[in-house]
């Protein structure tokens, strides 16, 4: 039970990390990585899923927010998110992973951006990401 209460705080710290919220899961992730409950690609596999997750929940935010008539995040950061993405174009989802990176995301929705080019340009970024974390908190790769 205990492992459980683990892997699901993970996950949902990897989901708000993914999300607009201002949010970190490498703590987490280091823990339970250096704790040795499961095998460390296990926790790649929970946090990489969990963090994209949040970042589809930026992008259907994105989706309906033209429909809005108030918006949670500033109008200046977002006609900056809007900026980065017309110049970078889907291209920049590869940043989404890093702070902040979740209004990229959020913008590439409101860009009707599709899913099948905006799942891989996230999802593989975040994945090599949580690979880093676990390699620098000394996985070798072997278990």
């Amino acid at each position: 039970m205990e492992t459980l209460a683990a892997l699901s705080g993970l996950f949902v710290a990897a989901l708000l990390a993914g999300s607009v919220i201002p949010f970190q899961s490498e703590v987490v992730f280091v823990a339970l990585q250096l704790a040795g409950l499961v095998p460390v690609w296990a926790l790649v596999l929970l946090a990489s899923i969990g963090n994209t997750l949040g970042a589809m929940l930026n992008y259907a935010v994105g989706r309906g927010a033209v429909n809005m008539t108030r918006f949670p995040v500033s109008a200046a950061s977002l006609a900056r998110a809007e900026r980065w993405y017309a110049r970078w174009g889907v291209w920049s989802l590869t940043l989404s992973w890093v702070p902040m990176g979740g209004l990229v995301t959020l913008v590439a929705g409101m860009m009707r951006t599709p899913m099948w080019m905006f799942l891989p340009l996230v999802a593989v970024p975040k994945t090599l990401r949580y690979m880093a974390v676990a390699l620098a908190g000394g996985w070798t790769g072997a278990g």
